[in-house]
């Protein structure tokens, strides 16, 4: 048993109301469940109860046991001073307040339907399960689904704009500064990410500005920040580099001590380092001021257009420094565009118009429903309980529905789960 079970039942009144009575026999009438407390202090406020025609307007804190009251120090805690009513499963002793008077307990589990027990027992019976309800998961209505994963979006919406406010502030609340960090970042991927976002971290932007006309620049800059300079290699382009990374290196003081190392291991060839820094320093030689010119685009088609971005020459027969390879051009795939949508420029694009008191969810919602879905590992296991996930925006709540409710068992704050309650 949860208490949250228990918190559920009092806040959608799914218990057996009629004939309510304390564990000493007074008869309950409940007027107003409360405001339900997600933070310290007791679970319900301002609840209204009628005891034997007696009305008390005030808190209501819920237990397992009774036993609970004393086990959480609450006699001795003045914020449960005003709590009139003590909903517990199970009334295992009297509970009194800190001034000696004594609170009237409601004992709940005679007051539960079988269904409702049944149905949460089903929910919570099997741990070895993927999610605890992939037996039902295919039964929910597509109308509460979907909106529950809008929902669930925009809740994962909100959690990356408060990341990006803390990139914010410490770039002086400069927003051309924060989308490169972030483009850096997204650049690097999962395995690099940390590290590309070290290095654009390990600069000041303002060289960026200044060297934005220079793309050997750019690239000099990028790659020696990354520590991809220090190798013997004779190639004309990697001694251009170098003699250029040097002398930018002396004139901006450039140091890259809390770089932190990039890896090769592992990574498909045009996911190479090499190749995703030369693309990010293309990015900013081809266009000035790229917070302004994204912050304009609206549509799918036009993101596309915008990051039409190759590499330098050199690297259309290379994938490493000093080791040629099968010419081909390495441009910006669709794929990886989407991906800087979702996880850089819709959130940025969110952030930003949130500080402004804008909102632009409808433009969110409507670019999010033209872009495929993520294909990895828990979008491939949803599908196969049912097949739900067709957009970027679908996959995404996916994700935030994995990792936020169904790997922390909280189905009872779950749209899902919340629906399997209530079946009859």
């Amino acid at each position: 048993m949860q208490e949250d079970f228990l918190h559920y039942l009092w806040k959608h009144k799914k218990i057996i109301s009629t004939n309510l009575k304390t564990t000493k026999g007074e008869l309950i009438t409940i007027v107003a469940v409360g405001k339900h407390n997600h933070n310290t202090g007791p679970d319900f406020f301002n609840a209204q109860i009628l005891i034997d025609n007696q009305l008390w307007a005030g808190n209501l804190e819920i237990h397992i046991k009774s036993s609970d009251w004393y086990l959480h120090n609450h006699e001795i805690d003045s914020n449960y001073d005003n709590v009139i009513l003590h909903v517990v499963w199970e009334h295992d002793t009297e509970i009194f307040r800190k001034n000696n008077t004594e609170i009237p307990t409601l004992e709940l589990k005679n007051y539960v339907t079988k269904t409702a027990l049944n149905n949460y027992q089903k929910l919570f019976s099997n741990t070895q399960k993927w999610i605890n309800c992939e037996n039902d998961f295919a039964s929910i209505p597509e109308f509460t689904f979907n909106n529950w994963l809008e929902r669930l979006y925009f809740e994962r919406l909100e959690r990356k704009a408060g990341n990006i406010e803390s990139v914010l502030k410490l770039s002086t609340n400069n927003w051309e500064v924060v989308l490169f960090k972030l483009l850096a970042k997204n650049f690097g991927l999962k395995v690099n990410g940390d590290s590309f976002f070290s290095i654009a971290n390990s600069f000041d932007f303002s060289i960026v500005r200044k060297q934005q006309s220079n793309l050997l620049s750019l690239e000099a800059l990028f790659f020696g920040q990354a520590g991809l300079l220090q190798i013997d290699c004779q190639e004309p382009y990697y001694l251009e580099l170098e003699k250029e990374y040097n002398f930018l290196k002396q004139k901006f003081n450039l140091s890259a001590q809390n770089v932190t190392a990039l890896q090769f291991f592992r990574l498909r060839p045009p996911n190479f380092p090499t190749i995703r820094l030369s693309q990010l320093a293309n990015i900013y030689f081809i266009h000035q001021n790229v917070f302004s010119k994204l912050l304009e685009i609206k549509t799918l088609e036009d993101f596309y257009t915008f990051f039409q971005i190759e590499t330098s020459v050199f690297w259309e027969t290379h994938y490493t420094f000093g080791k040629a390879s099968k010419a081909s051009k390495k441009k910006l795939t669709k794929a990886f565009i989407d991906l800087l949508l979702i996880n850089t420029i819709i959130p940025v694009k969110f952030s930003y118009a949130k500080q402004l008191g804008k909102n632009i969810d409808e433009e969110i919602i409507k670019l999010l429903q033209q872009i495929n879905s993520e294909k990895n590992s828990v979008i491939n296991k949803f599908n196969s309980l049912k097949n739900v996930s067709k957009s970027a925006l679908q996959s995404q709540a996916l994700i935030q529905l994995k990792t936020e409710y169904c790997d922390k068992n909280r189905c009872l704050k779950c749209a899902v789960g919340n629906s399997l309650l209530n079946k009859i």
